[in-house]
């Protein structure tokens, strides 16, 4: 409903047309509720991803939108599994739980999942500002360089890990944690003997903190990460005399170039942030990212709580923060325990057998990938993560959950 001042009104302003943004809307909509997305870019637009999903995040997919059509899949159009990679050329390549997981083109996935949850999106339209006054929220937009209002009851942050939502929330957020910069090279395949059907990850922390490879419509992805500032065209080119020396990969010269800012760590910390008053965060703005950087089955399943917690909330007028916070904390959970060396020790909180792999190696080589493991984990010293990971995994022993008080 559009005010006689040119405000709009809605129950519900999303930021963003994502994935967690499709999920969160799908659930209000189905709740009888008036929503609203808006999207900086026109759709459908381009994402920077590899596309992997998790078996979790495929079956919310097919439960909640349907068989999943061929033309958001990339070729090749599944994946089986995930292969570790060590120096010494020890692999261990592992099968994905419950069979492949599809492989999405995420500028037709996230469109095709925004459709089919019925909202409204107003796309080439930049959140700018926000302002909560208690009884609505005032929202303040921009499209073709025309301020737009809008006045709406909840807004829900899903706009991603450089999220606007969360930058108006807190304005000196981003001068307070990690950034990373993660960029992917497409090459034209001249030989390339790696497995097109698993998702190649190496423990090397020379070539980078997250260096992988996996094969896109008869391209070689050549992925490198590092911390914000680096020149990834430096490791980008170590990786690909690496995979070359090593691999017997051969690629043609980069002829596209992806990249995008991370905020990597908050999951492993417990450094959450879920917003205030009527505002709420979700996705990978809220910091949900899973064990070899796979966000996108935590981001549709924060999604779907944000948006069961928003239609609880105003169905029952009951406070937001307290059902939103309440209703989360299973999916950090389940984020968070992959990252937790106790868990990944004594139990299995992946969807991909990590310990069944080390149990099939000798016991020379289950020695060097440990001592490998440390190796890679040892730069990251540097971001005083590990205290924090150790202490937060004793806590959630010792109290059986992680604790909000730490969450934003």
């Amino acid at each position: 409903m559009t005010a006689p001042n040119g405000i709009r009104e809605v129950d519900v302003l999303i930021s963003g047309a994502s994935l967690s943004s499709a999920a969160a809307a799908k659930r209000l909509v189905d709740s009888g509720l008036e929503v609203v997305a808006l999207e900086r870019y026109a759709l459908p637009r381009h994402k920077t991803c590899s596309g992997i999903i998790s078996p979790r995040g495929h079956r919310f997919l097919i439960e909640n939108f349907g068989p999943l059509p061929k033309e958001i899949l990339y070729e090749p159009t599944s994946c089986r599994g995930v292969t570790f990679h060590f120096r010494g050329m020890i692999q261990m390549p592992m099968d994905f739980d419950h069979g492949t997981t599809p492989h999405l083109d995420r500028m037709y996935s996230d469109h095709w999942a925004i459709k089919r949850s019925k909202v409204e999106v107003h796309d080439k339209t930049r959140l700018i500002g926000i302002e909560d006054r208690g009884t609505h929220v005032e929202v303040l937009a921009r499209r073709n360089k025309e301020d737009i209002r809008y006045r709406t009851r909840v807004v829900i942050g899903a706009d991603g890990p450089n999220s606007q939502t969360v930058r108006c929330l807190y304005p000196e957020y981003r001068k307070q944690i990690n950034w990373f910069t993660v960029a992917q090279y497409l090459h034209e395949i001249i030989e390339c003997p790696l497995d097109p059907e698993y998702f190649h990850f190496w423990f090397h922390p020379v070539l980078g903190y997250y260096t992988w490879s996996h094969e896109r419509n008869n391209r070689q992805i050549v992925g490198v990460g590092y911390k914000a500032g680096e020149r990834l065209s430096h490791r980008h080119r170590m990786t690909i005399e690496y995979l070359a020396k090593h691999y017997g990969v051969k690629l043609e010269p980069g002829d596209e170039r992806q990249a995008v800012v991370n905020n990597f760590g908050l999951s492993l910390i417990n450094r959450y942030v879920f917003g205030k008053g009527n505002v709420i965060i979700t996705g990978q703005a809220a910091g949900f990212l899973n064990m070899i950087g796979e966000g996108m089955s935590c981001a549709l399943h924060s999604g779907a709580i944000a948006g069961e917690a928003v239609a609880e909330s105003l169905h029952r007028n009951t406070g937001l923060q307290s059902v939103y916070r309440l209703m989360i904390a299973s999916e950090v959970k389940r984020c968070s325990d992959q990252w937790n060396p106790i868990k990944i020790i004594f139990g299995r909180p992946h969807e991909a057998d990590f310990r069944g792999a080390l149990s099939n190696l000798t016991a020379r080589d289950k020695r060097k990938v440990i001592i490998e493991i440390l190796k890679f984990l040892y730069p990251w010293g540097g971001y005083n993560w590990g205290r924090q990971m150790v202490t937060q995994a004793l806590l959630r022993e010792l109290r059986g959950y992680y604790l909000p008080s730490r969450w934003l």
